[in-house]
């Protein structure tokens, strides 16, 4: 029998457009959705020799407001059973920031509800793992059920500032992944 692989590729982005490698697609989303003004745009870009999808914005905390976020749905239909795997693993070029994931379930009704965990992403491409163990819950008391992953967002939130991240890989990691 082979063994399973390490990784589980969610997206490589090798495709020149907003489709990740699981076949759905990357959505902005700013807090003008509840009348903030905070601005972003999503690119396709290619930074220090790599392809990569880039969150480009600023995070402004007028009229309530606070974040700017790419999005992914991790699954066709349904949700993701991620119980198999350990944690997220993205790899990143950004400006030295502060950044989130955001993880949301089935049967998340609420928008603001997700698992959440922080990362920095230094001005240099950086592999990340995040293992569930990190993601805590906001606003909801349940624990993070990785046998119902719906999506998956990168996020720059919670303070002024201008983001700028590029993801070049994302996907799920077992503990003996290897780069």
């Amino acid at each position: 029998m082979p063994a399973e692989p390490a990784l589980l590729i969610l997206d490589e982005r090798s495709a020149q457009n907003t489709v990740a490698s699981t076949g759905t697609s990357w959505r902005l989303i700013t807090d003008t959705v509840m009348g903030g003004v905070s601005q972003a745009r999503m690119t396709h870009d290619r930074l220090a020799g790599r392809s990569c999808l880039r969150l480009q914005g600023d995070v402004s905390l007028d009229n309530q407001g606070g974040f700017v976020q790419i999005a992914l749905d991790l699954a066709l239909e349904g949700t993701l059973d991620a119980s198999g795997y350990q944690g997220v693993l993205i790899d990143v070029y950004g400006n030295a920031e502060t950044y989130n994931v955001h993880l949301r379930t089935a049967g998340m009704w609420l928008p603001w509800q997700s698992y959440r965990a922080s990362f920095t992403a230094p001005a240099e491409w950086r592999t990340v793992r995040i293992p569930f163990a990190q993601f805590q819950p906001y606003r909801m008391r349940k624990d993070l059920d990785t046998r119902r992953l719906k999506r998956l967002g990168l996020v720059a939130i919670g303070r002024a500032f201008s983001a700028d991240l590029c993801l070049a890989r994302l996907a799920l990691y077992r503990a003996a992944a290897l780069d």
